[in-house]
């Protein structure tokens, strides 16, 4: 695979997995609206891949040693990846009733952390699974106690 797909798209998988689901956690905590999750996802989807994607172009043209094709390989790699990884999050939202279907993402959420690492990991895969399922793990932690902070906040 070409190291600007490659960037592209573990930037895209990593980012979109850690985002919507902060995002599903957050908004639950806060809200325990299907309707208001399913919005949520569908502008991660779209605002933050777009908003992704050009920071991704961005960075690898400020690599002066990158072409014109790479960096637009990797640009198109991140929309692609984080749009599809935050979109299959939809599936148990929709399918579900809410409480079982934040589980099931953040199950799912972290099975594809987990496997992307077993991938990348090379030598040291347990070392690599384990940092980046902690720090999916703190992320979730934090924003559940965001949102239910901000909706006693209100409340």
């Amino acid at each position: 695979m070409r190291k600007s797909i490659k960037k592209g798209l573990s930037f895209g998988l990593t980012s979109g997995i850690i985002t919507t689901l902060g995002l599903i956690v957050g908004l639950n905590s806060g809200t325990h609206s299907k309707a208001v999750i399913l919005s949520g996802i569908f502008i991660i989807a779209i605002a933050d891949s777009l908003s992704d994607a050009f920071g991704i172009h961005v960075s690898e043209e400020a690599a002066s040693n990158n072409s014109h094709e790479h960096v637009w390989q990797a640009t198109f790699a991140t929309f692609f990846s984080k749009f599809v990884f935050a979109l299959t999050f939809i599936i148990p939202v929709l399918l579900l009733p809410l409480q079982t279907a934040i589980i099931v993402s953040v199950v799912w959420g972290l099975l594809l952390i987990g496997i992307f690492s077993y991938y990348i990991g090379e030598d040291k895969k347990l070392k690599v699974i384990a940092e980046h399922l902690i720090m999916a793990v703190v992320v979730i932690l934090i924003t559940n106690f965001v949102g239910g902070f901000v909706n006693n906040l209100i409340l």
